[in-house]
């Protein structure tokens, strides 16, 4: 058997600076070869994190969106090359911020249509609201419109979201520049309009029920709210502060494919272990291996691939909705050329190799997340152990 007595220290020292506690598992060619759930889930009440912990996974809930997509693409319900406005019509003819020679900002017809792979790769121009350019000032205007309004009864908010945010100017002609934003979100709404479901019911018809992942939700039962894990906050003087107002909120319309799931670490684990299987897990197949092996394959180019320059993404690609390892030495990474996977916002982290034939997901809840430190560590130690 596999040693990852080194994996057990790193999680300590973790925990000894950073969040309240956290969990990690690896399974390795069909066997889960590590599991640790160290410190807490709560620290006001000593409350430990353990195998039936809940966590907000944020972003990771990205790659769940783009498999659910895919299972769509393999039926052949939409190739990556349409024009998103086939399915989504308010899509059609977008506008553009653009620069103009005089350095004033104009907005003019977009150089082609949003393609559907656009989504996938984040090179649609749609934006989250975090920064100060007029594009994220009106998406934020979008979102305390939809978070003040009451009634969905006549769509979901992720097709009401669609909808306003296709009333904005983009950042860039789509394909020209990668930007992290609402793209997933917009694809659950894909997924919406092709099935004919909501993205949750979907999602846990073709994923969660056949991966038996009974822990994984948008909105969070109420028999299952004692097992969420407490969110922090580190503030300067370095004191843990409890948040009590993190989204994803535990009771939500907002089912966001872009980061709304809820999930434990044993959950995720099942998820993972799939995609490292080629797609089949106990018998049930979620999505086939070619398909996998595009979704994890770079699918920037010299042009667009310049904005994807996160420090921790030294060496990687994007692929149809995670990072993806091109470049080991570059990356300072023992991890081989094809692994993938993503993060969350609070130090949530997936890998995924199905050339080793091996996952690991990590779990815990902390604003400042500490990626950059903890997540090139714990990919040297998961690696080295093989």
């Amino acid at each position: 058997m596999l040693s990852f007595q080194n994996l057990q220290p790193l999680l300590k020292s973790f925990v000894e600076k950073g969040p309240v506690g956290c969990s990690c598992a690896v399974i390795h060619d069909g066997e889960k070869v590590f599991e640790e759930y160290i410190g807490y889930a709560d620290l006001e009440t000593q409350k430990p994190i353990r195998s039936d912990t809940i966590f907000r996974i944020h972003s990771m809930s990205k790659i769940v969106t783009c498999t659910a997509a895919l299972t769509l693409y393999e039926r052949g319900k939409f190739l990556l090359n349409d024009p998103l406005e086939e399915y989504l019509p308010e899509f059609k003819s977008p506008q553009v911020f653009r620069i103009s020679k005089e350095g004033e900002q104009e907005i003019l017809p977009a150089s082609r249509q949003i393609r559907v792979k656009d989504l996938f790769t984040m090179t649609s121009g749609l934006s989250y609201s975090w920064g100060t350019t007029e594009q994220e000032s009106r998406v934020k205007e979008v979102e305390e419109q939809l978070n003040s309004q009451g009634d969905f009864t006549k769509e979901t908010y992720i097709r009401a979201l669609s909808k306003a945010l296709s009333t904005i100017p983009i950042a860039f002609d789509p394909g020209t520049a990668w930007k992290y934003g609402y793209s997933h979100d917009v694809l659950g709404a894909l997924i919406e309009v092709i099935s004919g479901k909501t993205l949750g019911q979907f999602l846990k018809e073709e994923i969660f029920q056949p991966l038996s992942m009974k822990n994984t939700f948008f909105n969070l039962p109420e028999e299952k709210k004692d097992y969420l894990a407490s969110f922090y906050i580190r503030n300067e003087e370095g004191k843990l502060i409890k948040s009590l107002d993190m989204f994803p909120k535990v009771d939500t319309r907002f089912e966001s494919g872009g980061g709304g799931l809820f999930s434990t670490l044993g959950d995720y684990s099942q998820f993972a272990h799939m995609l490292a299987s080629g797609g089949e897990l106990n018998g049930n197949r979620i999505i086939g291996r070619n398909t996998i092996q595009l979704m994890s394959t770079n699918h920037l180019n010299s042009q667009n691939s310049s904005d994807f320059n996160w420090d921790r993404l030294a060496g990687y690609g994007y692929g149809l909705g995670v990072q993806v390892m091109i470049d080991p030495p570059t990356s300072g990474s023992n991890s081989p050329v094809g692994e993938f996977g993503w993060n969350g916002m609070s130090g949530t982290w997936v890998t995924i190799c199905p050339k080793e034939k091996l996952s690991a997901v990590y779990m815990q809840q902390m604003l400042p997340n500490l990626e950059d430190y903890q997540q090139p560590r714990l990919r040297s130690v998961i690696y080295g152990s093989l």
